[in-house]
């Protein structure tokens, strides 16, 4: 870089968690100088990592800080104005974090007074991030982390073959609501398309040049050690997990698919539709379609130690031998943009020690 150009500055925000870590280190890697946020009340880092309860959970951002100029800095997606200072002088700001207890399971008789508890913050949120964005007056992208989950609850799906699915399909969220699924599952796909209807009209009114990335089932290992639902669920069927082996099949039944993408891919993605002219609008981010069936079969071949043909067995109900339907990646591609990691072989390189870091699988 020439004494003449400025170093570019992002925000993550979110870096306590999976995604936002691996976003965070990869524009470091890059030269740019970058800021995130946590929510923890201690505004030192040093106090951050040293205190006992968040120790693990915010540890790799000191590391982090060893690639580069990453400044760490508390935020809260409740507080207005919080990220003022996050985003201030930014060119471009990266919206990774969701409200804690988006997941978070519960009894279903309270689920409808919860809906708004949790729905309702997402949105708030993620617009009080943005008007810190307008504020900053520096920001030449807001990229917005959002889910496929907000592409593929239709009712069509359950039905037939051959789906593709595109930007331009949309989760309905009428049908969310008459299929009662769990209480989770709900929340957190109706929140994201929520949550993307509220940041375009935002961006509409405010001239924010707007992208929103869809990541599907995300596998890889991150700086964070903090385990977050997509890698438990790809890694079932080595570990045994019925639970988490029950994510990838309730996927299955709703989308069609076991659709998976590697954490490297993604952010690589969120950089390009960031720093290229790509287009305004929803950006698809998936490698490859599988299912339940074809994934057993590549993991019993490459990790023989691992009994997955046990693991499968506890799956009740009916899998499928291929995909019925297949989000497609299209619209990123022709953009210019190249995955790197398009057959389950490259998907999972590195998973399975992550994994044994995470404490999922044994070492």
């Amino acid at each position: 870089m020439s004494n003449g150009d400025k170093m570019k500055t992002a925000c993550v925000t979110g870096g306590s968690g999976y995604i936002a870590s691996a976003l965070i280190k990869m524009p470091l890697e890059k030269g740019y100088a970058v800021k995130t946020t946590v929510r923890n009340t201690q505004a030192s880092l040093m106090k951050l990592i040293e205190t006992s309860d968040d120790m693990a959970k915010n540890s790799h951002l000191k590391h982090l800080q060893a690639l580069g100029p990453l400044t760490v800095l508390r935020a809260d997606l409740d507080e207005e104005g919080s990220f003022d200072e996050a985003i201030a002088g930014c060119d471009y700001a990266f919206l990774v974090a969701v409200p804690v207890n988006l997941a978070s399971g519960e009894d279903p008789e309270v689920h409808r007074q919860r809906v708004k508890e949790v729905i309702e913050p997402a949105v708030r949120g993620t617009l009080n991030v943005m008007r810190s964005c307008v504020k900053a007056g520096t920001v030449r992208r807001v990229v917005l982390t959002s889910s496929v989950s907000s592409v593929y609850f239709r009712p069509e799906l359950q039905a037939g073959d051959g789906h593709v699915l595109d930007e331009d399909s949309w989760s309905d969220v009428d049908y969310l609501r008459a299929q009662k699924p769990p209480s989770w599952g709900y929340r957190y796909c109706a929140s994201k398309v929520l949550v993307e209807e509220a940041a375009c009209r935002f961006a509409a009114e405010h001239g924010v040049s707007l992208v929103t990335v869809l990541p599907v089932i995300t596998v890889g290992a991150a700086p964070s050690l903090n385990v977050n639902t997509s890698v438990p669920a790809c890694l079932s069927l080595l570990s045994g997990d019925e639970v988490a082996l029950g994510v990838l099949k309730v996927i299955e039944r709703i989308s069609g698919s076991v659709p998976l993408g590697h954490i490297d891919d993604l952010c690589r993605a969120e950089l390009f539709v960031a720093e290229e002219p790509a287009a305004p609008g929803r950006y698809i981010c998936c490698g490859l379609s599988t299912t339940v069936v074809e994934l057993a079969r590549f993991l019993a071949h490459k990790y023989p130690q691992y009994d997955v043909e046990r693991n499968l067995r506890t799956v009740d109900g009916q899998l499928l031998e291929k995909p019925r339907a297949c989000l497609s990646s299209a619209k990123l591609v022709r953009e210019g943009f190249e995955f790197k990691h398009s057959t389950l072989d490259e998907i999972y390189d590195n998973v399975v020690e992550y994994g044994k870091a995470l404490g999922i699988l044994p070492k």
